[in-house]
């Protein structure tokens, strides 16, 4: 059993150079999506905030970096055999784009209680589905069978060096665009991004501070960061279903937990807030996964007055039948 698996905190074998190299490698394949900003959102925030849009990334999401650059970093004879990860939906969709592109196999375990649209996705692009329980246990043990039978290699979701300088390569794009920032946020989840976020910042100059954001009802990073060693949320309800995660994983927190400065949480119903900011102001279709960052700045939970301030806008799969029902309620509710 290694270190990782026993659940001792590893050193980071990464850096700011494994993210330029990720950019790189990931320049034939990922989008260089747009960075928008928002008057009225400047006004109610008192600071300047520029969204990187990962909504308009392959797959509608930041996940596709990670995955693309991953499946890169394999050599023949791995992708071949195939691979396999678990996956709530976003990055079961990315692998499976970024296999189908490369002509590589891919399975993904997902949760029975997966938003339909997320599985659908990834069915339509070729990859073999294979439903689980609803908690981390069923998915470990179902990928572990799977890996048994068929030879797969496993291309976690966060916990993957090649995801995590993946993932960094969207928060690298939104800094040379946006010009020097102060700070960036990003939502937690497994901390993939946190991290990748985390490792794009301290190789820039001047380096911008970070802070993550995630929900109250999931907030296993933040109570991670400040003990220092990571813990666990057991099987989080929160209605962002893309940070449902029950720990950080090592390698993520390996990294953040060096060089994060904070992360904050917000509220089920500053989340959904957000979202309808984003939806009906922003004109962008948004998970509210994605919409934790701005929650925390409309909110305060963060000062951000005078600062120019970056935001990865993390993706737009919604599960409308779901999350419409949601929103209409609160604009019946606010009326």
């Amino acid at each position: 059993m290694s270190a990782e698996e026993k659940g001792v905190v590893v050193e980071a074998a990464i850096g700011p150079v494994e993210v330029e190299r990720a950019a790189e490698r990931l320049a034939p394949w990922a989008r260089k999506t747009p960075v928008v900003t928002s008057g009225t959102l400047d006004d109610r925030c008192g600071c300047s905030v520029f969204i990187k849009c990962e909504n308009f990334q392959k797959v509608g999401a930041f996940k596709f970096r990670g995955a693309m650059n991953a499946l890169l970093m394999l050599s023949p004879e791995v992708r071949a055999a195939g691979v396999i990860t678990h996956s709530s939906g976003n990055h079961g969709q990315a692998l499976a784009c970024a296999g189908q592109l490369l002509d590589v196999p891919v399975c993904v375990v997902m949760p029975r209680t997966a938003p339909a649209v997320k599985r659908e996705a990834t069915l339509g692009y070729g990859a073999r589905v294979v439903l689980c329980e609803p908690n981390f246990a069923a998915r470990d043990q179902a990928a572990a069978q799977e890996i048994e039978r068929y030879g797969y290699h496993m291309v976690h979701p966060f916990n993957d060096w090649g995801v995590i300088a993946g993932q960094g390569t969207a928060a690298l794009e939104l800094i040379a665009e946006s010009g020097p920032l102060d700070l960036v946020m990003c939502p937690v989840g497994g901390g993939g991004l946190l991290a990748g976020t985390a490792l794009a910042a301290a190789g820039s100059s001047p380096a911008p501070r970070v802070v993550g954001v995630e929900p109250e009802a999931a907030d296993d990073a933040r109570r991670s960061l400040e003990a220092g060693v990571i813990q666990v949320s057991g099987d989080p309800a929160t209605i962002a279903d893309g940070l449902r995660s029950t720990a950080v994983g090592v390698r993520p927190f390996a990294v953040f937990s060096r060089r994060v400065e904070r992360i904050v949480t917000v509220t089920e119903d500053q989340i959904i807030t957000a979202t309808r900011f984003i939806w009906e102001r922003l004109k962008l279709v948004a998970e509210p996964s994605c919409a934790v960052p701005i929650a925390a700045l409309m909110e305060g939970a963060i000062d951000a007055r005078g600062l120019r301030v970056g935001v990865i806008l993390s993706g737009g799969n919604v599960d409308l039948e779901t999350l419409l029902p949601i929103l209409a309620r609160r604009s019946v509710d606010a009326r």
